[in-house]
């Protein structure tokens, strides 16, 4: 049996590659004989960078750059030369990976680090920037990172901010200078791989959907979508782009959205740029099965996902696809409408986050284990009459 291993990371936990990894242990228990592919995925968030860089042998570029809060880290994306084709991971310069939990506060984050590495992209002579959206830190809707590019703002008194805008301070901003902004890049194409497809603001938006996991309180949340929409209105007025109802603006705190009016970026499906890019399809057309996953499995995995993106081309190929999750939600069988064929849960539900991680892997082998068991009682099935 050829079997298509393509997960995406399990967030805070395993790598993709790790994941695939344990995945294939679980699997040799019971056919030890399988042929297995590794093809570790992602949707434009963490790991997207790697994906790409292993099937298309390129290279790592190391920059320091400014933190979500600040200080300095280094952070790396993905250079293909042949191309002048730069992969860039926001979450390596404004990820919350980068900040601790007890200080997370979108109010206090900035993208300003994201600017700065496609600024060094820049410098290198890029003609296409792919930016991956995912796992961010910030609520900023790109204001930090426009800044770094060279755009000022002005707050309603005409003072120069001099300060790196975050998520509590666009609503100072009452006009844009587009004066400074860096001139590489109206020669350079902008693709946005997004890994959701929420707007900018209301229930669904950057703040309300994202915020929590960053660190925001209910209060905050409101306090965000009301700056963000304002942040929005400065730009319809100013640049004359209307990003408020774009679908996909609300990625990475609304990173899409400033994509969009700063550097006239255009927004796509992250997990089907990652497959165009990885030839996923001509790879998963010699696979038998195909078996994916993600740490936690829910509805929303059905929108824009790796795991949704694999069950689409898997059905397309007619490659039965399964996923594994870390755990799997209440509303996880939605996702047999999107074309998942199975689903396996890595951990019993009541288990601490922390606990699951410190045995991530072994929980995960487990699951691929109980899936292939649970394949070879089909095909030994005999139906009785």
């Amino acid at each position: 049996m050829r079997i298509l291993i393509a997960p995406d990371s399990f967030k805070e936990c395993l790598s993709a590659d790790a994941v695939a990894v344990a995945i294939e242990r679980g699997i040799r228990r019971v056919w030890p004989d399988a042929d297995c592919i590794f093809l570790p995925m992602a949707d434009g968030g963490e790991g997207t960078v790697a994906a790409i860089l292993r099937a298309r042998k390129g290279k790592r570029i190391i920059v320091p750059v400014t933190g979500p809060l600040g200080r300095q880290v280094k952070a790396g994306y993905g250079w293909l030369a042949d191309k002048r084709t730069a992969i860039i991971e926001m979450a390596a310069a404004s990820g919350l990976m980068l900040v601790p939990n007890r200080q997370r506060n979108p109010l206090k984050a900035s993208s300003y680090g994201t600017g700065e590495l496609i600024r060094d992209a820049l410098a290198r002579g890029a003609r296409e920037i792919i930016l991956g959206l995912g796992g961010s830190a910030t609520v900023d809707g790109g204001a930090g990172m426009a800044q770094a590019l060279g755009v000022r703002f002005r707050d309603s008194r005409g003072r120069w901010i001099r300060q790196r805008v975050a998520g509590g301070m666009l609503n100072r901003i009452a006009s844009i200078d587009m004066s400074g902004l860096h001139p590489g890049i109206s020669g350079t194409r902008f693709t946005i791989a997004a890994d959701v497809e929420n707007r900018l603001c209301g229930r669904l938006g950057a703040a309300w959907v994202f915020g929590p996991q960053k660190g925001a309180t209910a209060a905050m949340c409101k306090l965000l979508d009301q700056n963000l929409r304002h942040f929005a209105g400065v730009i319809k007025n100013e640049l004359h782009r209307g990003v408020l109802n774009l679908r996909g603006g609300g990625a990475a705190g609304g990173l899409g959205a400033g994509l969009v009016a700063f550097a006239d970026a255009g927004i796509t499906s992250g997990i089907e740029l990652v497959a165009k890019l990885v030839e996923f399809e001509k790879r998963a057309a010699r696979a038998d099965l195909i078996i994916t996953g993600e740490g936690r499995i829910d509805a929303q995995t059905g929108h824009g996902k790796v795991v949704s993106g694999i069950a689409r081309m898997g059905n397309k190929l007619g490659v039965p696809v399964i996923a594994i999750g870390g755990s799997l939600a209440d509303d996880a069988h939605t996702l047999f409408d999107s074309g998942i064929d199975g689903l396996a849960g890595a951990v019993a539900r009541d288990m601490s986050l922390e606990n699951a991680c410190a045995r991530a892997s072994v929980y995960v082998a487990n699951a691929a284990e109980r899936t292939a068991r649970l394949i070879t009682i089909g095909r030994k099935l005999k139906v009785k009459k």
